[in-house]
């Protein structure tokens, strides 16, 4: 490949990204989102959130699995208690990370 082949290249990839990524606001309030479909989209981010999260929690050492000694699991079941009795973000976090590293640390 040529150089110019190359900035062509980058410069189409360039333009598809932010026209896809831009469609919505370049058309501004000519196009609606009915109801149904806006209420659906709230759920966009928590569904996305959990096909990365999830998956990770369930396998350890390389196998899925669903028992005590899954530490990234318990971990994770101990962070989503607490955030749902207090509703505090940085506490979730917080009790997550000295939960998974106290097993890691006590585990081996």
């Amino acid at each position: 490949m040529s150089h110019l082949e190359i900035w062509i290249a980058i410069l189409g990839m360039a333009v598809v990204t932010i026209v896809t990524r831009a469609l919505f606001l370049m058309a501004g309030e000519h196009v609606t989102v009915p109801d149904r479909i806006a209420r659906a989209l709230r759920y966009a981010p928590a569904a996305a959130l959990a096909a990365i999260i999830l998956p990770d929690l369930m396998t350890w050492q390389g196998h899925f699995t669903v028992a005590f000694s899954n530490d990234k699991l318990m971990a994770g079941i101990a962070a989503t208690l607490f955030y749902l009795l207090t509703r505090k973000m940085v506490g979730m976090i917080v009790v997550g990370m000295a939960v998974y590293t106290a097993l890691r640390l006590l585990g081996g």
